[in-house]
């Protein structure tokens, strides 16, 4: 059998459930801003954990989804 390089870490189910979750929250944080930092916590974890491009961009939809969300809310409240 070949060996797997000593630079990749296999992706587990802790790490795919972490992403899934950090797109979640992302997406719950276009109405709750402040999960948005939930979200974004649990798509590095995903990352460090080996699910690698996905972690990473869970990370990145939370903090867009939480901008979103404060931009929706200003409108809101100064409407």
């Amino acid at each position: 059998m070949a060996d797997m390089p000593a630079t990749t870490r296999p992706r587990g189910n802790a790490a795919r459930i972490c992403t899934i979750l950090g797109f979640v929250f992302a997406v719950i944080a276009i109405f709750f801003p402040f999960l948005g930092l939930v979200g974004l916590i649990l798509g590095i974890v995903g990352a460090v954990l080996g699910d690698k491009p996905l972690g990473w961009y869970a990370a990145g939809a939370s903090v867009v989804g939480a901008i979103l969300g404060m931009v929706l809310a200003a409108v809101v409240l100064n409407s």
